[in-house]
């Protein structure tokens, strides 16, 4: 990934990039990006008031929707880059071949990194691919479909 596309004044807050508020917006900066991806960081997972932590637990499964999110600042940074103004809403249609390595990440003491790659871009809609790290350690995978409605 290049930092060609990377203008850290571009993204300020990340809630004006996606359709989520408040806690619900799980990524707390963006280290990088470019036309066909971007980089991520959080610590979300390790907040008790996580709003989906389940029994003071937060599932792996979650990653998915930290992936989605990238994906959808992704977008974000390309239409206010492109016309200066807001991506398209979309509708997650499906999440294919996830792969998780672990059972749980609200015990993970460091940062999550969240990799999103944009394999298709139309206008039906985005299909990416998605991976989220601690530090080295991979912790899960996979693609993200949204449609436009």
């Amino acid at each position: 990934m290049s930092d060609a596309g990377f203008d850290p004044a571009l993204i300020g807050d990340l809630r004006e990039l996606i359709p989520h508020a408040g806690r619900m917006c799980l990524l707390d900066a963006v280290q990088a990006w470019d036309e066909h991806s971007i980089h991520c960081i959080t610590h979300s997972h390790r907040d008790p008031h996580n709003p989906l932590r389940s029994h003071e637990r937060l599932a792996a499964l979650h990653l998915c929707e930290y992936g989605a999110q990238a994906m959808a600042v992704h977008g974000g940074l390309l239409a206010r880059r492109e016309h200066g103004g807001k991506a398209v809403p979309g509708v997650l249609a499906s999440l294919r071949e996830v792969q998780l390595a672990v059972d749980r990440i609200d015990d993970i003491q460091g940062p999550l990194t969240v990799f999103a790659r944009k394999m298709i871009a139309g206008p039906a809609g985005w299909l990416y691919a998605f991976d989220v790290k601690d530090g080295a350690r991979w912790l899960a995978g996979g693609r993200v479909s949204v449609i436009r409605p």
